[in-house]
């Protein structure tokens, strides 16, 4: 090959208790019946009895999101959903999965890029990269990359695996995905990270997600807070459970998908923008709010803060469940 490769053996890494965190567990967490950030919109109501709806009736119940949305206390909600079969797939991106485990491992997670990156060291902590050996070990036993980080935060017994999703996903055997693109996260500096290990894994858990979306017909899809990962991840596995099913005679159409993320969007979301708009490279516009759901699905769009628009679909998919259930607490 051409060009030399980095020694990555002469890096400094350091002990992760040098670093300055920005985000503390205890502040963060949103828990079941705990206070909210007072946030309404009329698709809340709506997305709350489809997925409670598609849930019990065996229909996916998938939600992608992005790190931010664990970075702002959400996990607690996220576990509950799974636990209680509300939430029957969790997709993240390798930022979820490294800000999960350190959550788990010490209660803290986040550095300051701004800072770090002039020092030449962001993301070169030593304990971060144990989920490197957790994903190499899951490579060898043949597991998918969340449920192989699960594993290492469960069996190792992590002080604060209880508020971790991916231990949730491997003690409950509800997939939690992990879709990375190799050299986008920290973890992929150091001397240990594998890259074949990376590849399958995270190739297994696309699989996984793929089978999930062919349970989409009646589900329900949500982006949450990722504008790359979800939407690509989505698009492509969506293509391939509706080549399957075309086979079948059958279609992938009726469903719901919601966007959910900062950016205002106006007012006509039904239609793709143009290429002269910038709202046109924005991908989960086109990809998740136009394009899939064009043949019979209907898609909603909610703007807003994640540590005030999940709590709230939360709230709402809780009550659904209950009135549903015929549960009057």
């Amino acid at each position: 090959m051409s060009g030399e490769l980095f020694d990555r053996d002469r890096l400094s890494i350091r002990p992760l208790g040098e670093r300055v965190h920005d985000v503390q567990l205890p502040d963060i967490l949103k828990r079941p019946g705990g206070p909210r950030i007072a946030f309404d919109h009329p698709a809340l109501p709506v997305l709350a009895e489809r997925t409670v709806t598609a849930a019990r009736s065996g229909r996916a119940v998938l939600w992608a999101c992005g790190g931010h949305v664990l970075r702002q206390g959400n996990a607690p909600l996220l576990i509950d959903l799974m636990e209680r079969g509300l939430l029957g797939h969790l997709a993240l991106n390798g930022a979820g999965a490294i800000h999960d485990f350190e959550l788990a491992m010490i209660g803290q997670t986040c550095e300051s890029v701004a800072r770090y990156v002039s020092e030449g060291q962001f993301g070169l902590w030593s304990e971060t990269a144990r989920l490197n050996d957790a994903v190499a070990a899951g490579y060898r036993d043949g597991l998918g990359m969340g449920e192989a980080i699960g594993r290492m935060i469960v069996e190792e017994g992590f002080p604060h695996a209880g508020t971790s999703v991916l231990a949730a996903g491997y003690r409950l055997g509800v997939p939690v995905t992990i879709h990375v693109s190799i050299g986008q996260d920290i973890v992929h500096e150091h001397p240990n990270f594998d890259g074949a290990a990376a590849g399958a894994t995270s190739y297994s858990d696309f699989l996984s997600y793929a089978d999930t979306i062919t349970r989409l017909e009646g589900g329900v899809f949500l982006n949450i807070g990722t504008a790359v990962m979800g939407p690509e991840v989505y698009l492509k596995a969506l293509a391939m459970a509706r080549n399957v099913a075309h086979q079948q005679g059958e279609t992938i159409s009726r469903f719901t998908t919601a966007v959910f993320d900062l950016l205002d969007l106006g007012e006509d979301l039904g239609i793709e923008a143009p290429r002269d708009d910038p709202r046109y490279y924005f991908r989960p516009f086109k990809t998740i709010l136009v394009r899939t759901v064009a043949d019979g699905g209907e898609s909603f769009y909610v703007q807003g803060e994640h540590q005030a628009t999940l709590p709230s679909l939360y709230d709402l998919i809780d009550a659904a469940d209950c009135h549903q259930a015929g549960d009057s607490r």
